[in-house]
């Protein structure tokens, strides 16, 4: 083997093993962590009310803990499509301090059933708390672990303690 043809040989090693190291993370990627890649940019509130997001009061469950407070993108609720970089809702949990901290985000939709990567979405029917019609919604607990599950609407760790 020539020199040539040994470098050849070595650049073509590197390169399939760049791309095949690529594609194995890529497969690795759960959903959570796609959304939290696409969605990073939200860990400043002030990029949420820059993009046309707006607040609504903190949510809590009836069994305990709460999806904090939302500010929604009523453009995105009406254009009725699901981007993992477009939430309908970004989830922020109020701290003591007054600092919003992202937790989550949140993927509306009318039409359905619906999913997101193989991630199906939950029916909530109306009349419902949020005054919309029949929807379907996806919570993904992208920055704060949910013990019931990176999909589960309400989370036990999170507070409305000091929502204002």
């Amino acid at each position: 083997m020539t020199v040539s043809n040994g470098l050849k040989l070595l650049s073509a090693v590197a390169v399939i093993t760049v791309a095949t190291g690529v594609f194995a993370q890529q497969r690795g990627q759960t959903l959570v962590d796609k959304v939290r890649a696409a969605n990073d940019r939200f860990k400043d509130v002030s990029v949420a009310t820059a993009e046309g997001y707006a607040a609504i009061p903190c949510a809590s469950g009836v069994e305990g803990g709460a999806m904090g407070v939302h500010y929604v993108s009523e453009k995105l609720l009406k254009a009725d499509a699901i981007d993992i970089a477009h939430p309908q809702a970004v989830m922020y949990e109020p701290g003591a301090d007054g600092k919003m901290t992202l937790i989550a985000v949140e993927y509306i939709t009318s039409k359905g059933p619906a999913a997101l990567q193989g991630q199906l979405f939950n029916f909530m029917g109306a009349p419902n708390r949020y005054g919309l019609g029949p929807f379907y919604e996806l919570h993904v607990w992208a920055w704060k672990s949910n013990p019931r599950g990176a999909y589960a609407d309400m989370n036990p760790n999170v507070t409305c303690e000091h929502a204002h």
